[in-house]
């Protein structure tokens, strides 16, 4: 399926790794331009080249802290400026510290909330005045399993991601009119980097092996194996493409069957 997206530019957040270099590689090979992001110049110059020579893409790349105000507005003005418009915003940060309520300070609450939930919104502001205007947008946000069905050890991730759906819903419907959509894609376990950081914090609570961790996530899921990056940048590249202009506001699952919910 040709998604429609050539010609199209994207502001792809946290794409030196994970699950924003995935989404990042299936947007390039669909045709679209790309505008990488992290906070290290460094990795997004390797993964630039990388994409380049893997699909031919235009890619530049812009490191800023997510986590200021400041860096959300230099991030979509650069690409205006290297492009001259941002139709397709994928927003996606690192997931905050694992851990219960009692394990996290006020400050690490502030930070949190800076990076996983003001930083959507500051994306947004900055990116949509252009999108309405041309009457043309993909909003596409990564949140998590955890907006459904809350995940044990995760109380910063459970709320916050929650908070990104709330936004993501209320703003959908004050911007279809404009022909802009605006969805959620909720990963499930998923083999990245993040992943790693959740085993480790899951193996010293519950003092089990690395190994075990993940074999007991895997013991929850119907599918019976963790998701791969890929099975969740395609996904995202499909919201953001010509056929999904009537799917908004919505929060999709990819998650093997994780979720117990009917919807």
């Amino acid at each position: 399926m040709d998604l429609g997206l050539k010609g199209r530019v994207a502001v792809v957040a946290g794409s030196s790794q994970g699950l924003g270099r995935a989404i990042a590689d299936v947007l390039a090979q669909e045709g679209a331009a790309l505008m990488i992001n992290s906070r290290s110049a460094a990795k997004l110059a390797v993964v630039r080249d990388e994409i380049v020579a893997a699909t031919g893409a235009r890619v530049e790349a812009f490191a800023c802290d997510l986590s200021e105000p400041a860096g959300a507005e230099q991030l979509i003005a650069a690409a205006q400026v290297a492009f001259g418009k941002v139709d397709i915003l994928v927003t996606n940060t690192g997931g905050p510290p694992a851990g219960m309520f009692e394990d996290h300070s006020p400050e690490v609450w502030r930070q949190a909330i800076a990076q996983n939930f003001e930083s959507v919104v500051n994306l947004v502001r900055a990116a949509l005045p252009g999108m309405k205007e041309r009457r043309w947008g993909r909003i596409v946000n990564v949140t998590s399993i955890s907006v459904k069905q809350p995940v044990e050890g995760l109380i910063l991730s459970n709320s916050l991601r929650a908070g990104v759906t709330g936004f993501a819903k209320t703003i959908s419907n004050e911007v279809a009119r404009y022909n802009v959509t605006v969805n959620n894609v909720l990963p499930g376990y998923t083999r990245t980097e993040r992943l790693i950081h959740l085993a480790e914090a899951v193996s010293e609570r519950d003092k089990k092996t690395v190994d075990e961790a993940y074999e007991g996530w895997a013991a929850e899921i119907p599918m019976g194996r963790l998701a791969e990056p890929p099975e969740v940048g395609a996904v995202a590249a499909f919201l953001c493409s010509e056929q999904a202009s009537y799917v908004t506001g919505q929060s999709i699952a990819v998650d093997g069957g994780w979720i117990k919910g009917l919807v």
